[in-house]
């Protein structure tokens, strides 16, 4: 009858993909409904997160098994992959941060899941041959950022159909597990190439190792024939019936995303700002990058700053209509202290954690991988093989996966006990870890048996690792409490943009000091900035005036 009530569950079903009355913080409608919609939406955005970092950093296992195949590119340039893949998804994090209230969640997280078939295809296709030139490489890792961007929607999108009471676990569990796609990467590629998956449509063409190759599960020998294409192929398994779910399965919550429009007009919104975001990074890489790919004009500390204030100002530029004023509402974070507070936090936490699992399978191979045969003076006259070297492919999923695995932790905590102190005792781990990882790594890489250091280094990444996992949620936690509803998703997204710089600084920073020879350096330093993090979050959140108490 008109002008009667309807209930909660009414009103949820009544608006189908779209919700227009969304109160959690009212108990008796997120007992009555809101609980089930939430859950249902957390359970599709998981395992879309979790694809989305294993497309983003595939190219880390990738280029370590084309150097095996005998793929004809040098080092280096097999090295402009993870940095273009790393610094792409951590641009892209920018106008991801704002998509949920331009375009909607189950909009949203449809079309950027479906458009990481795009590079996973792309590979599947371009690893068939040695032949395929480096720049379609280079553009595939490029389009890969978009797994590393899709991680700011998420969690924009997921942080808005909780309560405060239950942020801290809600987003732990979806970015925690999301994040098991960093290690499910180093797992299952080396794992499918092996199979031949795909000859079925065409894809069943192989090349033999040319050196042995490492697995979990152990050493594959020179000679194996092998299915690198499946790399790229094995994720389509997964994104397609992923992007029917999410179409079917999510919602867009109305009260979050007034103004989305249709679903073409949000799809528009979305490929607009990647657009901007993928052509600011490509120039940003040109201009960074050595020839031949690039000019090599700008160092590390130039660029990524120039490209974060270029990315932010296109936005605005291309922006049109409601999207306009839309974008200006979102920005007003900027102004608020602790938008700033809170991205230097994220970077000791997710910027750690992105950071050492790019940079550690490299630490691996160059550490322990060789002999090093000193002087009479302390000096380093040459290094050898070292013929008991680990296997980085082995041993690198480690630490990644503890840190994955402790995040949701880390969220249950902080709702229990607050957040931020629960980042300050993560921080104070990480100051103690990462002084003694660097001078394990100064006398592993001085050491003619660099072995007898390995397993104390493994164990002090995964300290690091477990750390930041267990910060990863405690600082989201605090993002939760300290901002609105409005407000706390574009945080949560722009503070994780900024973070996952992490991908491409720690891998640039420690290979710098590995080549200098002086591999601790790196971990010293960031050992100060943890320190001063400590600082900066008693001063916001922990001394007796502070501005948010433990939040």
């Amino acid at each position: 009858m008109q002008g009667m009530a309807t209930t909660p569950q009414q009103d949820a079903r009544k608006s189908g993909a779209d919700i227009d009355d969304w109160r959690p913080e009212d108990e008796a409608f997120w007992a009555e409904t809101g609980s089930r919609v939430a859950t249902r939406n957390l359970w599709i955005s998981i395992p879309a997160l979790f694809c989305g970092f294993a497309v983003w950093l595939m190219w880390g296992i990738i280029t370590v098994q084309m150097l095996n195949l005998g793929f004809p590119f040098a080092r280096d340039e097999l090295f402009t992959l993870t940095a273009i893949a790393g610094l792409s998804g951590a641009t892209l994090r920018i106008p991801s941060s704002f998509f949920i209230r331009l375009s909607g969640g189950r909009n949203t997280i449809f079309l950027t899941t479906a458009l990481l078939m795009i590079p996973a295809f792309g590979a599947g296709v371009a690893l068939q041959s040695t032949d395929t030139p480096l720049w379609v490489f280079q553009l595939l890792a490029l389009l890969s950022g978009i797994g590393g961007g899709n991680f700011a929607c998420s969690m924009s999108n997921i942080s808005s159909f909780y309560p405060k009471r239950l942020q801290g676990t809600a987003l732990g569990l979806n970015a925690g597990l999301g994040n098991f796609g960093v290690t499910g990467s180093q797992i299952l590629i080396p794992a499918v190439m092996t199979v031949g998956l795909f000859g079925f449509i065409g894809f069943g063409e192989s090349m033999p190792l040319v050196r042995d190759s490492g697995t979990l599960l152990g050493k594959i020998p020179a000679g194996t024939q092998t299915f690198i294409q499946n790399a790229g192929l094995v994720w389509l398994l997964l994104l397609v019936p992923l992007a029917i779910a999410a179409w079917f399965g999510m919602n867009n919550l109305k009260s979050v995303s007034p103004t989305i429009g249709n679903a073409g007009a949000a799809f528009l919104k979305v490929l607009l700002l990647y657009g901007v975001g993928l052509v600011v990074a490509a120039l940003g890489l040109w201009l960074y990058l050595p020839a031949p790919t690039g000019l090599g004009v700008l160092n590390m500390w130039v660029a990524m700053p120039l490209i974060i204030v270029a990315t932010l100002l296109a936005m605005k530029v291309v922006a049109f209509g409601d999207m306009k004023a839309n974008l200006n509402r979102q920005f007003r974070i900027f102004s608020n202290k602790h938008t700033w507070s809170m991205t230097v936090l994220y970077i000791v936490t997710f910027g750690s954690f992105i950071g050492f699992s790019m940079a550690v399978p490299l630490s691996i191979t160059v550490i322990f991988g060789f002999q090093h045969l000193p002087d009479g003076a302390g000096g380093l006259t040459h290094t050898t093989l070292n013929p008991n070297a680990p296997s980085a492919l082995t041993w690198a999923w480690i630490g990644p996966f503890v840190g994955a695995a402790t995040r949701p932790l880390g969220g249950w905590i902080s709702d229990k006990v607050g957040g931020s102190i629960v980042t300050q005792i993560v921080s104070l781990v990480m100051v103690v870890a990462s002084v003694a990882a660097g001078y394990v790594m100064f006398l592993a890489y001085r050491s003619p048996t660099p072995g007898a250091y390995f397993l104390v280094f493994m164990l002090l990444f995964v300290a690091l690792f477990a750390a930041s996992g267990i910060g990863n949620g405690s600082t989201f936690r605090s993002v939760g409490v300290i901002f609105d509803r409005e407000q706390a998703g574009p945080v949560l997204g722009w503070t994780s943009a900024v973070a996952a710089y992490g991908s491409f600084i720690a891998p640039v920073v420690i290979g710098q000091q590995i080549k200098a020879g002086s591999p601790e350096v790196a971990m010293y330093g960031f050992a100060v900035f943890y320190a001063l993090c400590l600082i900066l979050n008693w001063w916001f959140y922990l001394r007796r005036n502070a501005y948010v108490k433990n939040p």
